[in-house]
């Protein structure tokens, strides 16, 4: 595929899914080629939609009007307010965009946010988010979650726990897998021959030696130490507190965090808009916008669609390395 082609999933369609999807296709029409899966219904009025029934019918009409995949749902969406009779289109969006990229007729995806709940309630939804369901989906060992800007790249070691778990739920298997997988796919998908990895500790102060925890004493360290000596260009455990200002972040590619905050508040806090979540170890490419369904604005015609063109901008850009 000479031109790379995103296929974006609906997501929840009582979400700003659609319309932020819509507005990034108003944007980005004559800089890339794109297709959206889902319901007609679903999309804005007014927006200028072209169904195709193939991917690669996308490339002819992308300038002109949104192509759209056709995927009926069972019910039309109300904004604000998530039907359960939809969770399964929304379900099944997802699986037909993952299909078409392990297959090769589009070269990534970029998923619309969806609402968990409402999935589970209304199709027995197994997955905690997207993340574990494109892990299933692509028969993936383990999927990682990054988080990325041009001011930063961060990733979760452990996400949506609770903090009281974090300590059982962070074992020297998981975070050799993520840090091996990061390394990995920033130099296959980002084209950084040596990415600069760095380990954020679980403590204040990376424990202080010991004063405010051993963690990173009795293993943290020795493991990025053992995993530094295979050739993997990371370092730490070091303070969290220290890891983001401006004079460290020029020290490193990404920042392997211990907790779902430690991560996300950083890159929320330097760059809100423009942060994407990427999907590491599928064999294939995944992106979203960095927000949820936003149920609140829905409808509203002000939802800023700045994550997802970021997003949809990444997975191309990901794509063509």
């Amino acid at each position: 595929m000479n031109t790379p082609l995103i296929a974006i999933s609906c997501g929840e369609p009582a979400g700003i899914g659609p319309e932020v999807a819509a507005s990034a296709w108003a944007a980005l029409r004559k800089e890339l080629t794109m297709l959206w899966i889902g319901d007609p219904r679903h999309l804005p009025k007014g927006i200028p939609i072209a169904e195709i029934d193939a991917p690669n019918r996308a490339v002819q009409v992308c300038p002109d009007a949104l192509p759209v995949l056709r995927h009926d749902f069972a019910a039309p969406a109300q904004p604000g307010r998530a039907n359960p009779e939809n969770a399964e289109g929304v379900i099944d969006v997802i699986s037909r965009a993952v299909y078409l990229a392990k297959t090769g007729s589009v070269s990534a995806i970029c998923t619309a946010p969806i609402h968990k709940k409402v999935l589970m309630d209304g199709a027995a939804f197994a997955y905690p988010g997207h993340t574990e369901y494109l892990e299933a989906l692509t028969e993936a060992p383990r999927a990682v979650m990054m988080l990325a800007s041009d001011a930063l790249r961060v990733v979760p070691t452990t996400i949506h726990i609770a903090l009281e778990e974090v300590p059982r739920a962070l074992t020297p298997e998981l975070l050799r897998h993520t840090i091996e997988i990061t390394a990995h796919d920033l130099s296959a998908k980002f084209g950084l021959a040596e990415p600069r990895l760095v380990v954020a500790g679980l403590n204040p102060h990376a424990g202080e030696g010991g004063a405010m925890g051993r963690q990173e004493l009795d293993w943290i360290a020795p493991l990025v130490a053992e995993i530094a000596a295979t050739g993997i260009n990371v370092t730490g455990p070091w303070p969290g507190d220290t890891l983001f200002h401006a004079a460290a972040r020029s020290r490193y590619d990404a920042a392997i965090c211990m907790y779902h905050d430690q991560a996300l508040i950083p890159i929320k806090t330097l760059d809100f808009d423009r942060g994407v979540n990427v999907t590491l170890g599928l064999p294939i490419i995944r992106t979203s916008p960095d927000h949820g369904t936003a149920f609140d604005i829905a409808g509203k015609g002000i939802a800023n669609p700045t994550s997802m063109i970021e997003a949809i901008r990444l997975a191309a850009r990901m794509a063509a390395s």
